[in-house]
């Protein structure tokens, strides 16, 4: 087997240097506790009384926060899980979206105050309002909801590290379900807790007066609000990285361990989110100190500069464009799956559009033949399908694949289209750039080729919803006149050429690759860009009229640039290169 283009150079902790507020964050508790006690006296010049609230995204570990607390001399700490609602009784209350699935759930639409018994909070409130003096503090989820601060610090958490922690036996707020499966507790936080939680902080993102960084188990990181904010600002107005994560999975290979760097010792790699904000984060860097945050709060605090008016106008706050990889390279094949139709995906889960997608072969084994599965077979019988997927869910015989479904060859380059209601999966022995929309977990498998997760647990099978929603006309003719090969010449010049890759017309995504040997503009069109280097060691992406400085990609990298930005230029540097660039389409 062979890993090709080995340059070596993917960056996994990129960084955003913020300008202009080099003296406004602090690392460690005894630096943030000095703060804190400055400001505290600061505002005991004017009031008796200072109330400092400690409002905490779900999993941000409390404990920590209130050793914290302890060191301004509170006279008191008013602890919001006191108020809350519980467990059973939140278990009734939402059992509606957190449904009996073991993966999905509906999208919640409730308030974060509907965590909280009212007259609870109530009679907290009458008891913070009779405290004539002193530092007061209080601390958990929502604390905006109890009091109006007057020293506001936001305590922040990625969700990668949210779902670390899950694994490490952290239970949901406010649960005792600490030895739930994973799936389980991504579930609750996913369609309820992080749904409310960041409704929550989008509508007072103009009040925190610090940000707490949690990431790091005792060494809490801080920066003021306004520094926070205006780095948003920054960021949304030129290219930039998020911090990459990977996880391993029972089809996962070795390309990204060997190219990348990764950990050794890990048996694979089968996935990396390198371009989905409400997944990924930032390193933020100001001065010294490197405050990671969720980059969700790009997407919720800053829309339209990063989105463009006419996204921001059809999404809302939500970022709809997803690049991740997928690596079967001395692995196995993925599970064979289907996406759910928009319509299906609307009444049955409450979101607002499906998993169209896409595979962007970025590298295969050179030394075999290489397959994506894509589409059913002319003219076969959607019930002996389905009598057959049932079979294998019990166990009785192996499901076969390639009676029912199109073994398509692939090689470096090709782009496959997979509009909702596809059947498709990726062969092993390939390297996938997935572009996509973002529903996120809303994949149907069919068939998982007999194999039980990394927890021991038989992977999770969806024929009903899958049954519900293939496209039994998308057969072998119609997924070579549609779905293969699609590429179309928009350009072509001396050391430029720009082609459309796709995706379907179903597909609300555009993807153009440009292949350079000379620098070449490019223009936003009112959305922002998704991108990556597919081809070439590394390019510069340079501003058109100095608004930011260069920016350099390396091979396999992606790279947000925000509509804002209006129009750039690629640079390749003494070598061709191939970049494909996804928009939301006109």
């Amino acid at each position: 087997m062979s890993f090709l283009n080995k340059y070596h150079n993917y960056e996994l902790h990129p960084e955003i240097k913020i300008e202009g507020f080099e003296t406004s964050a602090w690392e460690g508790k005894e630096k943030i506790v000095q703060e804190l006690k400055n400001r505290i006296a600061e505002l005991s010049k004017q009031n008796q009384k200072i109330v400092v609230c400690l409002d905490c995204y779900p999993g941000v570990e409390k404990e920590e926060l209130l050793q914290l607390a302890k060191t301004l001399n509170p006279i008191r700490i008013f602890e919001m899980e006191e108020y809350a609602k519980s467990e059973t009784v939140l278990n009734k209350e939402f059992h509606d979206y957190i449904t009996d699935d073991r993966v999905f759930g509906i999208i919640c639409h409730k308030k974060l105050e509907d965590f909280f018994i009212r007259e609870r909070l109530e009679r907290a409130m009458e008891e913070l309002k009779a405290i004539p003096s002193g530092v007061v503090i209080v601390i958990g989820l929502g604390t905006g909801i109890l009091c109006k601060a007057d020293i506001w610090i936001y305590c922040s958490l990625t969700r990668w590290e949210i779902q670390l922690r899950y694994r490490a036996g952290m239970p949901n707020w406010n649960c005792t379900n600490d030895t739930a499966p994973i799936l389980e507790k991504y579930k609750r936080g996913f369609f309820i807790e992080w749904r409310l939680s960041d409704r929550y902080k989008k509508d007072r993102y103009a009040e925190f007066d610090y940000l707490l960084d949690t990431e790091i188990k005792n060494h809490p990181k801080m920066v003021t609000g306004q520094a926070y904010r205006e780095g948003l600002k920054q960021v949304s107005q030129k290219p930039f990285r998020m911090e990459p994560y990977f996880d391993p999975g029972v089809w996962g290979g070795k390309w990204m361990q060997t190219n990348f760097g990764l950990d050794p010792k890990q048996p694979n790699f089968a996935w990396s989110f390198d371009g989905v904000p409400e997944e990924n984060s930032f390193n933020l860097k100001y001065g010294d100190v490197i405050f990671k945050a969720p980059a969700i709060d790009l997407v919720l605090y800053c829309p339209k500069k990063l989105l463009g008016e006419r996204v921001h106008g059809r999404f809302g706050a939500e970022f709809p464009i997803r690049f991740d990889l997928l690596d079967t390279m001395g692995g196995g094949n993925l599970s064979l799956q289907v996406h759910p139709l928009t319509e299906y995906i609307q009444d049955t889960f409450g979101m607002h559009y499906t998993q169209d997608e896409s595979y962007y072969i970025l590298d295969t084994d050179d030394t075999e033949e290489t397959y994506v599965y894509l589409g059913v077979k002319k003219n076969i019988n959607p019930k002996t399908m389905e009598q057959d997927l049932r079979a294998a869910q019990r166990g009785e015989k192996e499901f076969p694949v390639e009676t029912y479904v199109n073994k398509i060859p692939v090689k470096p380059h090709d782009h496959i289209l997979i509009p909702a209601g596809t059947v498709h999966c990726s062969g092993k022995n390939t390297m996938v750039l997935e572009i996509s929309a973002t529903p996120y977990i809303f994949t149907f498998k069919l068939w998982d080729w007999g194999r039980v997760g990394l927890d021991g647990l038989p992977r999770p099978i969806h024929i009903d919803h899958g049954m519900k929603n293939i496209q039994w006309d998308r057969d072998t003719d119609w997924v070579y006149d549609n779905l293969v090969s699609q590429e179309k010449i928009i350009e072509k010049g001396t050391g430029y050429q720009s082609e459309r890759t796709g995706l379907h017309n179903r597909e609300f995504i555009d993807t153009i690759r440009y292949t350079l040997t000379k620098p070449y503009i490019i223009k936003t069109e009112d959305s922002v860009h998704v991108m990556n280097l597919v081809s070439g060691s590394h390019a510069f992406i340079e501003s058109v009229n100095g608004s930011f400085d260069p920016f350099e990609v390396h091979y396999a990298e992606t790279v947000i640039v925000p509509a804002s930005v209006g129009q750039y230029k690629i640079v390749p540097e003494n070598e061709e290169i191939k970049i494909i660039i996804a928009s939301v389409r006109q």
